[in-house]
């Protein structure tokens, strides 16, 4: 059920070939994907996947199981790394999205940009709702940052959320990288778009959050089915632990 014929996204000549062809044999040496609910994912047309973030290794997990389900994998990333020398070429090559953090006008500015963008090529966008790798202490989904469901709303598109489990038996959260034993399982749920409807109304940064908690209750909710347990009733937030959201967590 996870594996699809490949959209014409995929089927097309591009950049994410020979990335393809480096990239999907490596991680199959860690890891064996299984994938449920691939039918969720779009084939044609613009969509936000929102996965959970434990495990520096899970962006690769996902960008493989993305591209099995015939969607090139696309992700934000800092704009700074845009600039770097060769590295900029390369993201800008795969249709990769610049993040503006310098100031709020200019993030607006460019999360209206970045959704007619999608809306006119058509393309997918991976976004990591929480920003960074989780704080809760039992790698349950923490509290999210609204900007995936920003870029959702202003271009009208689909946010599809997915959960992954098992990754932290290849890279433990901020650990080492585990090559022995290969091929270790894991799984990859994906869900139906969540409904955003009640939210398009009205643009107050309170409606914002409302819909990026509904977004990160489903990505819990499927986190909760593959791990076969109840998510917590409320999120972690790492400013009521005196935690910061970025870098590495304190021992």
């Amino acid at each position: 059920m996870g594996n699809r014929r490949a959209s014409a996204e995929k089927s097309r000549p591009s950049a994410f070939w020979p990335a393809a062809a480096i990239v999907v044999p490596a991680v199959g040496w860690f890891a064996k994907i299984e994938i449920e609910g691939g039918e969720h994912l779009p084939q044609e047309g613009a969509y936000i996947l929102a996965p959970n973030h434990y495990s520096e290794f899970d962006p690769l997990i996902t960008a493989v199981a993305t591209w099995r389900l015939g969607r090139a994998p696309r992700f934000m990333a800092k704009e700074s790394l845009f600039r770097v020398p060769l590295l900029g070429g390369l993201l800008r090559s795969l249709g990769m999205i610049p993040v503006a953090r310098a100031s709020t006008a200019a993030a607006a500015k460019q999360t209206i940009s970045q959704a007619e963008e999608l809306v006119e090529s058509g393309r997918g966008v991976i976004v990591y709702p929480e920003g960074s790798l989780t704080r809760d202490p039992d790698m349950w989904p923490m509290r999210g940052k609204t900007g995936a469901v920003r870029l959702a709303l202003l271009g009208n598109l689909p946010v599809i959320p997915v959960a992954t489990w098992g990754v932290q038996e290849i890279m433990p959260r901020y650990g080492k990288l585990r090559v022995f034993p290969p091929r270790r399982r894991v799984r990859v749920l994906l869900g139906p778009a969540v409904d955003l409807e009640p939210y398009r109304a009205v643009r107050t940064s309170t409606n914002l959050v409302n819909a990026t908690d509904a977004v990160m209750s489903e990505i819990s909710r499927l986190l909760g089915v593959l791990r076969g347990e109840t998510p917590p009733a409320e999120r972690w937030d790492p400013a009521n632990h005196g935690q910061r959201e970025t870098g590495r967590l304190e021992p």
